[in-house]
């Protein structure tokens, strides 16, 4: 019934009030067969109601003044003798003061209906522009992060790297020269280059950190074999990567995607080292006909109950990452083996796949 009433919002004002005297005239009708005896005039506010909710007050006025008229003149059909004129037109009048009431009570209900409707349109867009702001920013905000970072290792490595360069050459050239004099403090300058080399090393180290890899579309394979070894030098532990695709492994030619899906996996390595203690992490790149699946699981202690609960940044950052490119992120802590499980899965729908297929279990050496 809700329904079918609901549907009348479509329906143009003519047609309502064509349903409308058609009520009244069924329910006079009713009235007419069932005489003057029973008092159905109750049955005629249905019309009053969809008179007045969806055409106007006034309408449901003249929808009244119908049905006051259709009640008198069946009852007067049906056989009621009245003694007076005025009995009828007096009972009339107040049949009609009556649906006036209900018609002004309708009418200042719809009225207050609209404006909470149109309060909810207006709080509604106001959430969806600001939802959809938040999203602008939080991407520009990552954008923004992820063009820092490029400028900061361009940095690193062109600029800082190469004044490290040449002072180790400058400090070979002294060490030369204090050897030449058999100086002892020639002993210091080889110390001091083999110093500055380190911090050269370093610097590289912290240049590849902050950019890594210019992302190129169908690389996510050397992409993550480049990740899994540079951990493993970073930070002394065991990392592997494995491909294992069931169907040709596409290639994701949106490079923000593969972007993210490298962001994602070395936050993920960060975290199991840096939280979870971890000592051997395995990154696994798996792919179906319909999807891509990234795993990174780790043998640490878990993440801490802040992180598992959302309140870690790093969290946040790749559940975030992981929506950017509409891929679902999930993770868990593995009940049986321990550790830390990160999963990221991204629909490969309408991918091309790769001309020349790769399938690789690349396993960085123990640190």
């Amino acid at each position: 019934m809700v329904t079918q009433i609901k549907r009348l919002e479509t329906w143009s004002k003519p047609s309502v009030l064509a349903l409308c005297v058609a009520i009244v005239a069924v329910v006079g009708f009713a009235d007419y067969l069932t005489g003057y005896e029973i008092f159905i005039f109750i049955f005629y506010l249905f019309a009053v109601f969809l008179a007045v909710w969806f055409v106007g007050g006034f309408f449901g006025g003249l929808i009244s003044a119908l049905s006051v008229m259709a009640w008198i003149f069946t009852n007067i059909a049906a056989g009621k003798n009245y003694s007076s004129y005025f009995i009828p037109v007096w009972n009339g009048m107040i049949m009609f003061i009556f649906y006036l009431v209900v018609v002004a009570l309708l009418a200042r209900l719809r009225t207050m209906n609209k404006e909470l409707e149109e309060r909810v349109r207006q709080r509604t867009a106001m959430l969806t522009n600001e939802i959809q702001e938040r999203t602008r920013l939080q991407k520009e905000l990552l954008e923004t992060s992820e063009r820092v970072q490029r400028r900061i290792g361009n940095d690193l490595h062109d600029g800082l790297g190469q004044h490290l360069t040449g002072t180790a050459l400058a400090g070979q050239v002294l060490g030369q020269k204090l050897a030449g004099r058999s100086l002892p403090e020639a002993a210091e300058a080889d110390r001091l280059v083999e110093l500055i080399q380190e911090a050269i090393e370093l610097t590289r180290t912290l240049a590849r950190n902050l950019h890594p890899i210019e992302m190129q579309p169908g690389r996510l394979v050397d992409n993550f074999q480049d990740l899994a070894v540079g951990a493993s030098d970073r930070f002394k532990v065991s990392c592997q990567f494995e491909c294992h695709p069931v169907a040709p492994l596409p290639a994701v030619n949106d490079v923000n995607a593969a972007t993210h899906l490298y962001r994602i996996a070395q936050e993920a390595i960060t975290n199991a080292v840096r939280h979870g203690k971890a000592r051997h992490i395995n990154i696994r790149l798996d792919s179906t006909a319909d999807e891509i699946i990234l795993t990174i699981i780790d043998d640490g202690i878990g993440l801490p109950e802040n992180a598992r609960n959302g309140d870690g940044l790093g969290l946040r950052i790749m559940a975030y990452r992981a929506s950017m490119i509409g891929a679902t992120f999930n993770i868990e802590r593995q009940s049986s083996l321990g550790g830390t499980r990160v999963t990221c899965t991204l629909a490969s729908n309408g991918v091309p796949e790769e001309k020349n297929h790769v399938t690789n279990n690349q396993s960085a050496a123990r640190g």
